[in-house]
Formats: C-alpha cells, sequence, structure tokens
C-alpha cells in the first residue's frame, strides 16, 4: 500500500541524512519534495498543508540545523508528525458495555462490509473469548444474508436465522433480543449498503441505530477509493456519528492517501486494517508502526506478533532441541518454509523488517520470491520420507525423478540442496560446535549489550520481551540512526543467523537468502 510513498520519502530524507550540516533553505527544498510525494499519494491537500507547515516550524529551528546530525533530527520530527496524523496512539474495538454490547457496520456496497463482519467476529471469539451473535440486515443484495450465513458456519460462530419479509429495522430488534437471550456478549449488525451515499440510506441507519442503540458504529471504507473514502467517513459521521474506521484492502497496491487523511479529517480512530481475502487478515492499526513502515524502519513488534500467532509452539521446541543436536533435515526445511509462508511469505517479512523494504526490487529480481517457497515445499514433497530424512541419497538419477514429481529441474533440485547445507552447518554452529558458532554468539551478544538487552550469549529470544524492550530493539534496526557502531549494514547473518532467538525461524536466518560473503 504504501510502497510508492516509502521510496519517495526514503530518497528525500536519505538526501538529508547524508549531509554534514543544514540550512533552512535545505530543509525548505526537502518539505518541497514531501509534500509532492504527499499530495501524489492521494493524501487531502488540507492535510498535507498542516502537516509541512508543522514539521517546517520545529525543523527550521537552530537547535536542529545546528545539532551534531541535523539530518536525522528531521527525520525524527517527520516520523512523529507522521504519527501524529495518523492518531498517535492506536484505538481498539471498544466492549465495554452492558452485554449485548452492539456493533453496528456501516458502509457503502462493495466496500466488504460482510467479509470484515466475519473477520471481526471471528477475532473477538477467538482473542477475547466473547460469545458472538452476527445478523445481516441486508434485504437488498441478493443472498447477502446468505452469505454471512456462511461465513458464520465457516468460522462457526452464530448468525441470526433468516426470516423473510421482515425489515432491517425489524431484524435489528430481533437480534438485539435474541442476543439478551441467548447470552451472547456482543451482537454484530451488517447493515445493507449503496453504490453511492442516498437519503434513504441514511434513514435507514439513523434507524436501526434508534432501535438497537450501538455501542460502535464502524464505517468500512476501501483504502483503495482514495479521497472519497474521506468524504464518505465525513457523510457518515455527520449524518449517523461513526465511532472508528475499518480500512479494507491495505494489502492491495493503492497510494495510501485514504489512511494518511481520515483521521486528520474526520478525528475519527482507524481501528482496524483488512489486509487480505482470508478470514484471520485482520490487523490492529497502530499509528506508530505504520509511520515505522512508510519511512523504510520495519516493524519488529508486528513480526514478533504475527510469529507468535503463527508458530506452533512444540514445533519450535522441538526444532531447538533439534538445534542443539545439531540435526536439521528436510522435514524440519519444508516446516520453516511453511511457517514463513504464513506469516505473510518474503514480501510480508521483508515489508517489517528494519531497512529491507528497499532489498525487495533486488531479491525479487534474483528470483527470491513467495514463489520460490512453493517451488521448494514441491521439491521436497516428491521426495520420499527416507531422501527427506537423509538428503545424502539424492544422486542423479533420483533428483531426475524428484524434478519431473515437482515440476522443477536438477539446478533447483541442487540449490535447495546448497541451502540446506548451509542452513544445517548453521544448525550445529548454533548449538555450540565450532568457531562460528562462537563469533555469531558474540556478535549478537555483543549488539544485545550495546541495546541494553542483556548480552548472555546471544539475544532474547523476542517473543519473550516486553514492548519496551522490543521499542528498543526496534529503534537500534530502524531508527534514524541504524544500527549500532562497529556491526555491518543490514541485519547482521542474514541466511546465516538473522535474528537469533525469533521462534520457529532456523537461528532466525531467512530460508532462500545466500549468505553474506
Amino acid at each position: 500500500m504504501f510502497e510508492n510513498l516509502q521510496e519517495r520519502l526514503g530518497a528525500i530524507l536519505n538526501n538529508l541524512t547524508g549531509r554534514g550540516a543544514l540550512s533552512e533553505a535545505d530543509v525548505s527544498a526537502a518539505l518541497r519534495e514531501v509534500r509532492r510525494a504527499l499530495i501524489e499519494a492521494d493524501v487531502a491537500l488540507d492535510v498535507v498543508r498542516s502537516f509541512t507547515d508543522r514539521v517546517r516550524e520545529k525543523a527550521v529551528g537552530a537547535a536542529v540545523l545546528k545539532s551534531v546530525k541535523p539530518g536525522q533530527m528531521v527525520v525524527k520530527i517527520v516520523h512523529d508528525e507522521l504519527v501524529e496524523m495518523l492518531g498517535a496512539e492506536g484505538e481498539t474495538v471498544d466492549l465495554n458495555a452492558p452485554a449485548p454490547v452492539v456493533v453496528m457496520m456501516v458502509g457503502l456496497q462493495g466496500s466488504g462490509k460482510t467479509t470484515t463482519t466475519g473477520k471481526i467476529a471471528k477475532r473477538i471469539t477467538e482473542r477475547q473469548g466473547k460469545k458472538v451473535l452476527m445478523a445481516s440486515l441486508d434485504t437488498r443484495r441478493p443472498a447477502a444474508q446468505e452469505q454471512l450465513k456462511q461465513l458464520g458456519e465457516q468460522t462457526g460462530i452464530a448468525t441470526l436465522p433468516i426470516v423473510p419479509n421482515q425489515t432491517p429495522v425489524d431484524i435489528a430488534k430481533r437480534a438485539v433480543q435474541a442476543a439478551r437471550l441467548g447470552g451472547h456478549d456482543v451482537v454484530i449488525l451488517d447493515t445493507a449498503g449503496r453504490t453511492h451515499i442516498d437519503e434513504p440510506l441514511m434513514v435507514e441507519m439513523a434507524d436501526i441505530k434508534r432501535v438497537s442503540n450501538p455501542h460502535e458504529i464502524l464505517l468500512v471504507a476501501d483504502s483503495l477509493t482514495g479521497q472519497d473514502a474521506v468524504n464518505l467517513a465525513k457523510n457518515f459521521d455527520e449524518r449517523v456519528g461513526i465511532t472508528g474506521i475499518v480500512l479494507t484492502r491495505m494489502d492491495g497496491d493503492g497510494r495510501g492517501g485514504a489512511a494518511l487523511s481520515m483521521r486528520a479529517v474526520t478525528g475519527k480512530p482507524i481501528k482496524l486494517i483488512g489486509t487480505g481475502e482470508k478470514m484471520d487478515a485482520l490487523e490492529e492499526f497502530h499509528p506508530r508502526r505504520i509511520a515505522d513502515r512508510i519511512l523504510g524502519m520495519g516493524d519488529i513488534v508486528s513480526l514478533v506478533e504475527k510469529a507468535a500467532e503463527t508458530i506452533d509452539a512444540e514445533k519450535a521446541a522441538a526444532m531447538a532441541k533439534k538445534m542443539q543436536e545439531g540435526k536439521f533435515d528436510l522435514n524440519d526445511l519444508a516446516d520453516q518454509l511453511r511457517q514463513m509462508q504464513k506469516m505473510g511469505g518474503m514480501g510480508g517479512i521483508m515489508g517489517l523488517m528494519p531497512g529491507m523494504g528497499k532489498m525487495k526490487d533486488q531479491l525479487a529480481a534474483a528470483g527470491l520470491d513467495d514463489k520460490m517457497f512453493s517451488r521448494q515445499i514441491a521439491i521436497i514433497q516428491s521426495m520420499t520420507p527416507q531422501e527427506r530424512s537423509n538428503p545424502d541419497l539424492l544422486k542423479h538419477s533420483r533428483k531426475q525423478r524428484i524434478a519431473r514429481g515437482s515440476g522443477t529441474d536438477a539446478a533447483q533440485i541442487n540449490k535447495l540442496l546448497k541451502m540446506h547445507r548451509q542452513m544445517a552447518d548453521m544448525m550445529k554452529a548454533m548449538g555450540g560446535k565450532g568457531k562460528k558458532g562462537g563469533m555469531m554468539r558474540g556478535l549478537m551478544g555483543g549488539m544485545a549489550q550495546k541495546m541494553g538487552l542483556g548480552g548472555m550469549g546471544g539475544m532474547p529470544d523476542l517473543s519473550k520481551m516486553d514492548p519496551k524492550q522490543l521499542e528498543a530493539l526496534q529503534k537500534q534496526l530502524g531508527g534514524a540512526g541504524g544500527l549500532p557502531p562497529g556491526l555491518p549494514k543490514g541485519l547482521p547473518g542474514l541466511g546465516a543467523g538473522g535474528l537469533p532467538g525469533f521462534p520457529g525461524l532456523p537461528g532466525g536466518g531467512l530460508p532462500g537468502l545466500p549468505r553474506k560473503k
């Protein structure tokens, strides 16, 4: 979503940080480019003016221009103002009200309201242990009520039985009553949409609000519609009174202007963002993390959270034991590749890693993309159990058979086996065998000490770190100041160590990336 804006702002700010001193003219020239980049990203003009004025006011002060690293100070100011524009602190869906808590979903037709209703219900059920009832009030769109019923069956969440010829207002009354009698904690009302805002729609929304008394009114808006989404939010807020916004299709190739403008224009928080078609592709909106991604600083905290959600703790423990014994076969490699896919593939992970966003195109050109994972898994699945456990059995004739079965060739199989050997060697090194393991632990231990995270032979498990420690790690890896002095550019040990302690990945390394020479 923010890739184009990230590239533009990255180039502008890198030009500032590369200079030893800055004049007021340098800052003004850079802010003109920032303004142009934001306008091209479809950010509302009033928001752009306010943003650049606030940055200029803080950035041209003597304390900044005469500081030791003025360029980095300007980057920090841009980052902080970006966070402020996005809403400072993230807000979640508020369920602190007497049961049943009514959540009303509003928006135009085609924005993804019904699917988002199912996603939110699933999220509340799984994460907060609430009993949820979903009800479709859309009597206009063909099969809309049936669609929600199917989503309920798919996710195991109760839906209000369909009664033909009832009005949306009557359905809303029945849903609240059924939730109360059924002991449900939350009832989500999926209202009807239109292709555009009209008076009958607004009257219907107001009537539903009156009879159901919702605690939350969430506007579902398509982030790809740009400024139209902002105008939509203003209209709904004026007539119905929304409490928050859910942006869908944030995984698309839009310019991101709606997300950047929405909070500033409406004053209403963006609470959730849809990041894909699957029912678990819904994330909380964290302004600071989004700002970090836009400025190419990565998002270590989200990466850790995503890993914690997708990685099987028992498998991770078994892998750790194998690492200690220096064992790592092709079955283990296949497990690692599948976990990488669950976490969003190469693109999803690289986008969250500090300083790695700029390498996406280079990696794609080298063939290191998400399709690579599927090919490698297909190769491993075409092997016999004995071959997976003992790759040394793979001679020429066996490779030809595997190539035919997986739709690949011998060269790709050899690349996979080479990668496996490198990772197996790394397992032994991480297990404490040989000089290389000591070097790796020393490097990462020194890095951990510089961060104040403890240096007991390596970085601690990121999944066990508290938010303050994670923020310290985020700043060190992706902040304006870059990596601590004395460490190589980029992430140390990428492909041969990566982020030690990261659960489920072999030593944190990214499969498929070559060792650094």
